[in-house]
């Protein structure tokens, strides 16, 4: 009898813990997509137009500053849950008082994880786009790099980064696509 409820126990653990795992990476490329996005149109580029489903797939891994900030904003906000729902608990009282009594109301609990999504999407967009100005002032202070092309011409300017098929170039004001692998020389964005 104990070897069958240790070995479901152990099941639906794994299962949970699946769960969470996937749900924490689709949730993770959801928010490397935001701040790739956030990034690339600081310099006026559309990465979407530029991108393939593997570009994105690794982009919470693409940059450490991504990742960092995806699995602090994962565990927090699930801290943060599990604080107000604690303190719902043991101090009922007080988390009335300080919710001005809607949590006695039918509609608190939708209301509660409304308010909850709505604040972590507040979160990360404000979050990309402080990351989006501080890439961009880390890319227009680095040192330029030079690109050979394919019939000898050398490009130069700052790298502002790189999909599987395009290196993005910024030359003076100007920002250039140019492609890796194909006949077309460059495109010029901006």
């Amino acid at each position: 009898m104990k070897e069958g409820l240790i070995k479901d126990t152990y099941e639906v653990i794994i299962k949970e813990i699946q769960t969470v795992i996937t749900a924490s990476y689709i949730i993770a490329v959801g928010i490397g997509m935001l701040f790739n996005f956030q990034k690339y149109s600081e310099f006026g580029i559309n990465v979407f137009d530029y991108s393939d489903v593997f570009d994105f797939l690794i982009a919470p891994f693409s940059d450490f500053n991504i990742l960092l900030f995806a699995t602090v904003s994962i565990l927090s906000v699930s801290i943060l849950i599990k604080l107000d729902s604690s303190w719902k608990k043991k101090w009922p009282k007080s988390y009335s008082k300080a919710n001005f009594g809607r949590d006695k109301k039918t509609w608190y609990k939708a209301y509660r994880n409304f308010l909850f999504v709505i604040s972590f999407l507040l979160y990360l967009y404000l979050s990309a786009d402080y990351y989006g100005k501080y890439t961009k002032d880390k890319i227009v202070n680095q040192n330029d790099i030079s690109i050979k092309l394919a019939d000898n011409e050398i490009r130069t300017g700052k790298l502002i980064g790189k999909t599987k098929d395009v290196i993005f170039l910024l030359n003076e004001q100007d920002v250039y696509a140019i492609p890796i692998s194909s006949l077309v020389k460059e495109i010029r964005i901006k």
